[in-house]
């Protein structure tokens, strides 16, 4: 048999042409203290039913990097719903849909008559550990579209048979777990034996399915759930629903029959009511102080600009406080781990001077207020003094809003929260959930390509880093808010389609964001484009795409 050279980890071996990463997965794996899901050849996320060449260069993956993390949770939700329709015959229970993740929990609801509560969460959970013990093989099987289609139609699978319909691809994976059959967005496990940790809890109406946060998947995490971040995401599920566009397949459908204009006005309305709504809750508690946060590209200064119109309508005039203007003196200013200033931190912020001022304005005082200057890395005064009357609110954004450390000297009567993100609801079809936390990297990508002519390479490399910034500073605090607003637009993802395709094939072959523009733009390819030009001028969407009136 003929041999191969290739490089794992580092390392130049020789094996026989045809192994498969499977083969040396098995051979490595005492060199991890976790098990192998996948691996990176030559930069490309493979399964590891892939069979090297000569002179791949092999990196193995587990479940402490972001890949292997998707990698489990695509296992775990094939080996839940085989379980759940295992368990229970067709009358009892109508389709799965796992919806959206919640703290460290990932919700679905079986619909039917199958009840929450614990006894069935625990006859699911233990089901599935009887598959992890049997380590069941993930059969991959690439058939033609048209043929898997016709088979998720006989499965009583429309969302996933819709979702097939307008695929351009002639062929398309499915794998097969037993006699259970589906069809997953992104690389699978090879085997049930690696899935052995996870929980499953009855929680509103449905379940979550818990998995750990940490990078070892084995410290499972206590379930603290967002409440209002959960009911946020299901009032916005709801409304999808009733619209009967809440996967990609039915978005695509409402495109090709002429119906797109119209759901579009529709969601654009329910957001200038929401606005609407939240600009009238200011008034009726008469607060002074509005505080805006949310992670970044959420839409947050387009939001303030509406959020400010509405408030004019009720006799009210916003005033704009920048966060930005109470940095500290760069010399003062805390530095990371990595040496870099980390403007993120609050201690980066003069509170004691921003607390000074909005004391001061309350009382009818004239203020001399800062600004920065980003060159100098120094405060100055440049403007004229400023002065409120008794009808004007401070406006204030900023990645520290919900943190009451913030605005401290302000009575909690006094103030007003809000927390803005762009919370996608929106599923490829009922079992492949869409992160919000990739709708907000495509709007950044595009952004920042627009605005200030950084590459998809750029923004992908310093993606992690934001997150990190936001898992930090934002997160912990939404509960506090006292509103939520969900920036997420039911059809953005067709309208940025054709901004994003051209930046993402930009990123070159070979370096670490390769993998990341690869997985977005097959991603951006279950969407069928639209006409931009139709986006209204002021929606949220323009602060991403531009073209707006709000925003320069």
């Amino acid at each position: 048999m003929d041999r191969i050279s290739v490089n794992i980890q580092g390392e130049t071996i020789e094996c026989p042409s045809r192994t498969t990463l499977y083969e040396l997965a098995q051979k490595n794996q005492d060199r991890f203290s976790q098990p192998i899901l996948a691996a990176y050849c030559d930069g490309v996320l493979q399964e590891l039913y892939h069979e090297v060449y000569e002179g791949e260069k092999i990196e193995f993956l587990t479940f402490d990097c972001k890949d292997g993390k998707s990698i489990y949770f695509r296992g775990i939700s094939m080996m839940l719903l085989k379980a759940v329709y295992s368990l229970y015959t067709k009358e009892k229970v109508a389709p799965v849909t796992i919806h959206y993740s919640i703290d460290s929990g990932y919700y679905f609801r079986i619909n039917g008559e199958v009840e929450s509560n614990p006894e069935t969460a625990k006859e699911i959970e233990e089901k599935m550990q009887d598959y992890v013990k049997r380590n069941l093989i993930f059969e991959k099987k690439v058939i033609a579209t048209r043929d898997a289609q016709k088979m998720f139609e006989e499965l009583g699978m429309d969302k996933k048979a819709l979702l097939c319909r307008y695929r351009r691809n002639s062929r398309m994976t499915l794998y097969k777990l037993g006699h259970f059959v589906d069809y997953y967005y992104g690389a699978m496990p090879y085997s049930t034996g690696v899935l052995k940790h996870f929980s499953i809890q009855p929680f509103e109406k449905g379940f979550v399915f818990i998995l750990s946060n940490n990078s070892d998947p084995s410290m499972m995490p206590d379930f603290k759930p967002s409440m209002k971040l959960f009911h946020t995401m299901r009032q916005n599920r709801d409304w999808s629903e009733t619209l009967h566009v809440s996967t990609v397949g039915e978005l695509n459908r409402e495109i090709v029959s002429g119906n797109f204009r119209e759901l579009m006005l529709t969601q654009e309305a329910l957001h200038e009511k929401r606005i609407g709504d939240i600009a009238e809750e200011i008034a009726t508690r008469g607060s002074r102080v509005v505080t805006i946060a949310g992670p970044s590209s959420s839409g947050k200064t387009t939001f303030s600009y509406r959020l400010s119109t509405q408030l004019h309508t009720l006799g009210l005039n916003p005033h704009p406080i920048s966060l930005d203007n109470y940095f500290v003196n760069r010399e003062h200013t805390p530095k990371g781990p990595d040496g870099k200033y980390n403007y993120e931190c609050m201690e980066a912020l003069d509170i004691s001077l921003l607390n000074e001022n909005l004391q001061d304005l309350l009382a009818g005082k004239e203020v001399m207020l800062p600004t920065y200057n980003f060159i100098s890395g120094c405060r100055e005064y440049n403007d004229p003094p400023t002065k409120i009357g008794g009808d004007d609110i401070l406006v204030i954004e900023g990645i520290h809003g919900l943190n009451d450390k913030l605005t401290y000297s302000i009575p909690p009567l006094d103030k007003y929260k809000i927390y803005i993100s762009a919370l996608t609801t929106l599923n490829l079809d009922n079992h492949n959930r869409i992160s919000t936390t990739q709708a907000r990297l495509i709007r950044r990508i595009i952004r920042d390509s627009r605005t200030r002519g950084s590459s998809a390479q750029k923004t992908i490399s310093m993606w992690e880093s934001v997150r990190k910034g936001e898992n930090e500073n934002i997160f912990p605090y939404q509960e506090k808010a006292d509103a939520m607003f969900n920036s997420a637009l039911i059809y953005e993802l067709a309208a940025m389609k054709l901004y994003a395709d051209p930046v993402l094939f930009q990123v070159p072959q070979g370096c670490p964001e390769y993998t990341e523009a690869q997985r977005l733009l097959k991603f951006l390819d279950y969407f069928l484009p639209v006409d931009p030009h139709d986006v209204p001028l002021n929606s949220i969407l323009r602060e991403f795409i531009g073209g707006g009136i709000l925003l320069n």
